[in-house]
Order: C-alpha cells, then structure tokens, then sequence
C-alpha cells in the first residue's frame, strides 16, 4: 500500500465526484456502495454558481447540460384544481446563465459513466468497522473482506455511518418540517411542468420531465417531530383538495418513497483522523436549500485538489479542504435554515398573500427585477466561493 489508496464509501453524487478528480491526479480511488447497483430513482437538483464550473473543470457539464430537465413552467392551483398562477419555471426560479436542473439519477450516471473504467466500484457492500492507524485505516466490510486504505472518505448523505464510526454519534439539526418523495404514473399529463398546492403547514407538489416519464409526488409538512414514519402522511394530508386523494391511494403501493426530516449537518471538523466527510455526511443544507448537489461537487473538487497539492500529508490536505469549503457550506447551511421556514406557509393569511402575489407577478411590469431580489440570496450562496486551480484538474 502506498499514501495513494483511497476508500470512498457512497456512489451517489459526492463519492463519484471526489473518485474522478482523484484519479486524475494518480490517486487509487475504490467507491463501496451498500445498494447492490446504481441507485435509480430520485428527484430533480439543481446545479448552480460554481458547481457549474466544477462540471466544466471535470470536462462533464456538456454532458450534464443535455441532460437538463427543460422544466418550463411552474403552476399554483387551489383545492378545487384550478390555476391560481401559471409562471415561466426559469423565470421563477431564478436560474441564470450555465445554472442546470436535472435528474438525480442522471447526473449520477453521468459520474458512474465517466469513472467505471478506471475506479474500482464494490456494490452491494459497506463499511463495517475501521480502525485509523498511523499509516493508515485498516477496513472491515459486511462481507467480511478486509483492506488497508491511506485514506477513507464519507460520501454516504445525510445518515452516514461513516460520520458515526469516525466521530460517534452526531445529532442533526432538525428544521420543523418532513419530506416526501414518491413516483405515479402522470395521469395528471404533466409535460415539463410543476404543479404547487398549499394549504397551512402542507405543500404537495408534482412535476414529470416529459410525457413518457412517471410523475414525481413531494408531500411537504410542519412538524414538531424529527422522526416520523411513512404511515403519517395519510393523516397529515386528509382532506386535502385538488389530487390528493388520489396520490395518497397511489402511495400506498409505491415502493419508491423517500421520507425523511428536513436536517442539517454541523460539524465542528469535516474530518478526524484519516477520515473525511464529503458532500451531506458534512454539510447537509437539506433538500429545503436546493444546494445540497453543489455543495457536493465542489467538495469533492476541493477536496481531491487539496490532496493533489498536499503530496501526501492528509493532514495538510484536510485542513486545506476545511477551510476553503467551510465558508461556502456555511453560508449554503443558512440560507437552507431560511428556506425551511417559507416552504409551508403556518397561516391561511400569510398563504392568501402569497397565492395574491404569485397570481399578479406575471403582469407586474418590473417581473424580473422582483424575481432578482428575492432570488438574490441564493446566487450569492451559490456563488460564495472563488474556486483554486489545481494543476492537472482541468480539461478543455
């Protein structure tokens, strides 16, 4: 074993990312995933500010680009299904320039895509135990394989294992609010369009990529209490109008469904030892954010490049990634903690005032200057790094 063998456990977004800027620069990345394939599935994320950048540096962003979802509207209906507002989904969300949408699944296969060659990918495995030694972490898998890393790296999301064999038990911050995630066929015939609902404490939203795809069901709500299981959506969306009955029959035979607390992550360090964190095992903004996916990549850029520029001091390198990613994480972490709190509206007032607003927006002569401002926030979350260049990571 040379200082060049390094573990990454997760090949979602993160641990993908991080393997191929490390095989760029000679290190030995293997990726463990517990799922024993390519995780299918997932939502729309966006990718924006520097991520973008990184996608250009890694030679992957014209790749990710044709695989933009081409979302183009955004409708607002009440309980009885009709339109409140129908808005322009660019417009409304403020992208700009080279900022990106696409499937989770896709981008994921993009990196598998581009790394498969050369990475060593393990699925259907994990980590077991670790033990960080002075020369490096000796590995114990649930298959009962063992192996000598320089290096291990957490890239495995909000609930790592990695995180809690490395540093314990870490309690997460809890925003007031759960998410559901589940697919149905698009009966609704939705087109590259979203559809919001909301009531007080409740959002339901839907959307599909085209025609031919299923339709994504998010069910957003309050809540008191960090953990809740999937029996509670039923009750928590009784009653509700436009199609939410009929999504609620759907949910009970999807096999699919992602539901889990808005949570964040705050660490004190990013890493002990010779193990690191990457991507939502260190600094998880929550879906509420809508950074999470650039928050991984840049890590992962950071990361690599600082363990390129270290020449084999970890220490160096861990220290380097810290502090050029902590701010950014930082600033992306707050504005998460502000958008958890807009998501579902707490009063049918401060919903009729939204609803007003979203409904005479489109013939509001200043349109894009109002959207400028209160998308302002996240650009500058976005944006609130100056990336390094390190050597060999580019690619024209």
């Amino acid at each position: 074993m040379t200082h060049r063998e390094v573990l990454i456990s997760g090949a979602g977004i993160a641990g993908p990312a991080l393997a191929h800027q490390l095989h760029r620069y000679g290190f030995r990345p293997t990726v463990v995933e517990r799922a024993p394939a390519l995780r299918d599935g997932g939502y729309k994320v966006d990718i924006r500010g520097a991520a973008t950048e990184v996608l250009k540096r890694m030679g992957l962003f014209t790749a990710a680009r044709a695989a933009d979802t081409g979302m183009r509207h955004i409708t607002y209906v009440n309980r009885a299904g009709r339109q409140v507002a129908r808005l322009d989904a660019n417009l409304l969300m403020g992208r700009r320039g080279d900022d990106l949408e696409v499937m989770r699944t896709d981008l994921t296969r993009i990196l598998y895509d581009a790394t498969a060659t050369d990475v060593e990918y393990v699925f259907g495995d994990a980590i077991a135990a670790m033990t960080d030694g002075p020369d490096g972490v000796e590995v114990t898998f649930t298959s009962g394989a063992t192996r000598r890393f320089a290096l291990v790296v957490g890239a495995d999301g909000l609930h790592s294992a990695t995180r809690r064999m490395a540093m314990g038990e870490v309690p997460l911050r809890f925003l007031g609010a759960h998410i559901a995630i589940f697919d149905v066929p698009d009966e609704l015939g939705l087109d590259r369009e979203e559809v919001f609902y909301t009531e007080p404490g409740r959002m339901v939203f839907a959307y599909s990529t085209g025609p031919a795809a299923p339709a994504k069901i998010g069910m957003v709500f309050a809540s008191a209490e960090p953990r809740l299981g999937r029996e509670v959506l039923a009750e928590r969306f009784a009653g509700l109008g436009w199609r939410v009955p009929r999504f609620l029959e759907l949910l009970r035979d999807a096999d699919d469904v992602y539901l889990d607390a808005l949570s964040q992550v705050e660490l004190p360090r990013y890493s002990a030892g010779r193990v690191a964190l990457l991507g939502d095992a260190a600094y998880c903004p929550s879906p509420a954010a809508g950074q999470g996916t650039s928050l991984a990549l840049v890590g992962a850029y950071l990361l690599a490049g600082e363990l390129a520029a270290a020449a084999g001091d970890h220490r160096a390198a861990f220290d380097g990634y810290e502090a050029r990613m902590r701010p950014y994480a930082e600033r992306n972490l707050a504005f998460g903690v502000k958008m958890a709190g807009e998501m579902v509206p707490g009063g049918r007032f401060s919903l009729a005032v939204r609803n007003y607003a979203m409904r005479t927006l489109k013939y509001h002569p200043l349109k894009r200057q109002l959207i400028e401002r209160v998308t302002r926030p996240l650009h500058d979350a976005a944006n609130a790094i100056e990336l390094p260049s390190y050597p060999m990571a580019s690619v024209a």
